[in-house]
């Protein structure tokens, strides 16, 4: 990475604010609130927001990039996105006083990767509105292949040494490798089969779908397996987001890869999710997903459930999955059966209405009311609410501003 020192500077200036920052006491207070969710025990509701629409904060002056070189504007960015959410909608955020430097490897992520292409359905306008299914038969579902596994050690140590000349004397940087993967077949797998199909063939041709989950989940496990191997996981006991939650804080994993020790999953959070099956019953969910989420779920040290869909009458499988730790719970949600079914077994993800940041006019009583409603139903529960899939705050930053104070006086109950 080739810098100026008129970027240099800047990046300097901004990592100073961060280091500061995360060396106030309160981090370490936010921290064991974490831990404490994470261990079960009774805590106020955390509130956490990301998916940020950032597009729509261009006229702020505290985001304005000012490095003229395309890879230290990235660097720029991401600095003063993470500052400007400490300063306006921070709720139970936490600042490291730390820079990562991560690997560099894949897979890309590209489905294309697992040996199938996928086929969009375009409408006139050249708007994507499906995909066209590829998978007819079995000699389609065994095209599936493990995606290659690449660990480019020379790049890796060529960003983390420049990101230590950049920060030097300012804030550590550290090397991390992968510490969070989702392993969700069917987020992956509803590109090649299609939905409707998918459907049809569950009750008609079930033997071709489940030919389709036992290549795919044997690709997945395969590329964990190589992962391991190649030393390119790290633990994941950290200050990051597992699943569609909030932090994955918990004394219960390794916080330190020491040097020399080679990770594997038992050390890590593991992650999966069936968004498609949200209209499918607990016996078809059980048996065309969790069956097959479980062979790669068993391998990790705690898991997490879950993403947009409702899953209030589905706890009775997940409890299936020894390692549960927490289970997403979306805004569909009925949320005293939800409630009632959880109990204070797996920490209560909740996924508050994103709805609310896209109306024409922002009503703080609406979102005050609502949060009420769903404190007062999930008080027996351990509880995490975490605002996300924010499509639009229709241009006006300070909805989210709004939105965690209300949130977080919620979370407090000094409303």
């Amino acid at each position: 990475m080739k810098i100026s020192n008129h970027d240099r500077q800047i990046l300097r200036d901004l990592a100073r604010e961060k280091y500061d920052i995360g060396n106030l006491s309160e981090q370490k207070t936010t921290y064991e609130l974490w831990r404490k969710l994470n261990r079960l025990e009774p805590t106020r509701p955390l509130v956490f927001i990301y998916q940020i629409p950032w597009n729509e904060f261009k006229k702020c002056e505290e985001l304005k990039p000012h490095c003229a070189g395309r890879d230290t504007r990235a660097l720029e960015t991401g600095l003063r996105q993470e500052l400007y959410q400490w300063n306006h909608f921070r709720c139970d955020m936490i600042v490291e006083p730390v820079v990562y430097s991560s690997l560099v490897g894949g897979p890309t992520g590209s489905y294309a990767d697992y040996g199938i292409q996928e086929q969009l359905n375009r409408a006139d306008d050249g708007l994507n509105v499906g995909y066209i299914p590829v998978i007819d038969n079995e000699a389609d579902a065994d095209r599936i292949v493990t995606p290659r596994v690449w660990y480019d050690r020379a790049a890796t140590e060529e960003n983390y040494q420049s990101l230590c000349e950049i920060f030097d004397g300012i804030i550590p940087v550290k090397k991390r490798g992968i510490v969070h993967q989702w392993h969700s077949p069917w987020d992956q797998m509803i590109h090649w089969y299609g939905i409707e199909r998918l459907f049809i063939d569950m009750y008609d041709r079930p033997g071709l779908v489940h030919r389709v989950l036992g290549n795919f989940t044997r690709a997945l496990n395969e590329a964990l397996d190589r992962q391991e191997k190649e030393g390119m996981l790290d633990v994941g006991n950290g200050i990051w987001t597992v699943g569609s939650g909030g932090y994955g804080i918990t004394d219960e994993l390794p916080r330190e890869n020491h040097a020399g020790h080679r990770v594997t999953a038992k050390e890590q959070w593991g992650c999966s999710t069936a968004q498609i099956f949200s209209g499918v019953s607990p016996e078809m969910h059980e048996e065309f997903a969790l069956q097959y989420e479980r062979k790669v779920l068993s391998r990790f040290g705690l898991t997490y459930y879950g993403c947009c869909e409702p899953l209030h009458k589905k706890v009775g499988i997940l409890r299936s999955i020894k390692n549960l730790r927490k289970i997403s719970m979306s805004p569909w949600i009925n949320l005293a059966e939800a409630s009632e079914t959880i109990s204070g077994d797996y920490v209560f993800s909740f996924k508050p209405n994103p709805a609310h940041l896209a109306a024409v006019t922002f009503d703080p009583e609406l979102v005050r009311n609502y949060l009420k409603t769903v404190r007062a139903a999930t008080r027996q529960n351990r509880c995490e609410w975490i605002l996300k899939d924010i499509t639009t705050v229709c241009n006006d930053p300070r909805r989210l501003d709004q939105w965690a104070a209300i949130a977080v006086a919620e979370a407090l109950d000094i409303a």
